[in-house]
């Protein structure tokens, strides 16, 4: 006679979320292909150039040739034929950054609401002056600064992995309860000798599988293809990394401890996930929105993270320099996952 063994409850449903997790195509992408995909589109959309050269454009008319042929080979202009009648599309969509009209003196059109077509403004202007004869009283020595990590994609990459523990978390915890819910299955649980508490730690530890090669995947990519650097120890990496991901699951839980439907729970995560997309830094600073919601906004866990990401990754930071984000996420994590287990119903 055989004995069949017996395994905690926890393991078993670990074991089961993970083949579910493996068995869905979509998540994977998500976890794994959605990273590489935007850090490449961003890195070609941003390259990481000294500086990219201003684009303008000479529209037509007396004294024209001779400025496209000052403007011409200079390292930092790039010049641009515009139909006159498209002047404000292309300012608009960025295609040219300033349009130049001959005169004496000339006339620059551009968006001074944007820094390039200010900077592409003064760059113009110095070189027309320059053809002109302008005596500059002294020359400026340049001394240029090129900070290992300081490049747009190098700063994003901590950001998109924030973003993709948050997601992942949120997303693959909340609609896994909610379909499981839906097709009866928490209601046969109910009837085994397992406690709620079983069965959200069993979410929360099979979530922390996937986390190492969501996290090496866009890392690894970052450093080997983009020439990202990475200057803090793999272990406060993976620290920061573990501390987000509970912080994300256990919100995720709690978003889906009492929903009985698709739409609600993609509702409620939209609803929390989209303002820290937007407010915690990932695409830009946080630092542009207004002091006053500053206070707000540090207090976020998706802003934490991306800062202790950000530290650890690109300044070499330790986990004593970032314990107060490790502090922020590590209340957050607590308290929706202690609010989850009093709120979570089966059915």
């Amino acid at each position: 006679m055989t004995t069949t063994e017996v395994r905690h409850p926890l393991v078993e449903l670990t074991l089961a979320r993970f083949r579910e997790f493996v068995r869905e195509p979509e998540a994977m992408f998500w976890a794994f292909i959605f990273p590489i995909v935007m850090s490449v589109a961003l890195a070609v959309a941003f390259p990481g150039q000294a500086s990219r050269p201003a684009l303008v454009a000479v529209l037509d008319g007396p004294g024209a040739d001779a400025m496209r042929a000052a403007l011409d080979g200079h390292d930092d202009i790039s010049l641009r034929a515009l139909d006159p009648d498209d002047e404000a599309r292309a300012i608009r969509d960025g295609d040219v950054h300033v349009i130049v009209v001959p005169g004496e003196p000339p006339v620059y059109r551009f968006d001074p609401n944007r820094a390039e077509g200010r900077v592409a403004r003064l760059v113009v202007d110095d070189a027309l002056k320059r053809a002109a004869g302008r005596a500059d009283p002294w020359q400026a020595r340049e001394v240029p600064v090129l900070v290992p990590g300081s490049r747009y994609i190098d700063w994003l990459i901590p950001g998109l992995l924030g973003m993709n523990i948050m997601s992942t978390g949120m997303w693959g915890i909340g609609f896994a309860i909610v379909q499981a819910r839906l097709r009866k299955l928490l209601k046969r649980l109910a009837a085994s000798p397992m406690r709620r508490s079983d069965y959200l730690v069993a979410q929360m530890a099979a979530r922390m599988v996937f986390l190492a090669p969501e996290a090496i995947v866009p890392l690894a990519f970052g450093r080997f293809a983009l020439g990202m650097p990475i200057r803090g120890a793999l272990v406060s990496i993976g620290v920061v990394c573990v501390v987000g991901a509970v912080t994300f699951t256990g919100l995720g839980l709690l978003a889906a401890s009492r929903l009985k439907t698709l739409e609600a729970i993609s509702g409620v995560l939209n609803l929390t996930m989209l303002p820290m997309w937007v407010l915690c830094g990932v695409f830009f600073s946080a630092s542009n929105f207004p002091p006053a919601v500053q206070p707000a906004i540090q207090l976020l866990p998706l802003t934490a993270l991306n800062d202790a990401l950000r530290a650890v990754i690109l300044e070499g930071a330790t986990l004593p320099q970032v314990v107060s984000d490790l502090a922020i996420m590590g209340v957050w994590a607590v308290t929706s996952f202690v609010i989850a287990l009093k709120l979570f119903r089966w059915r």
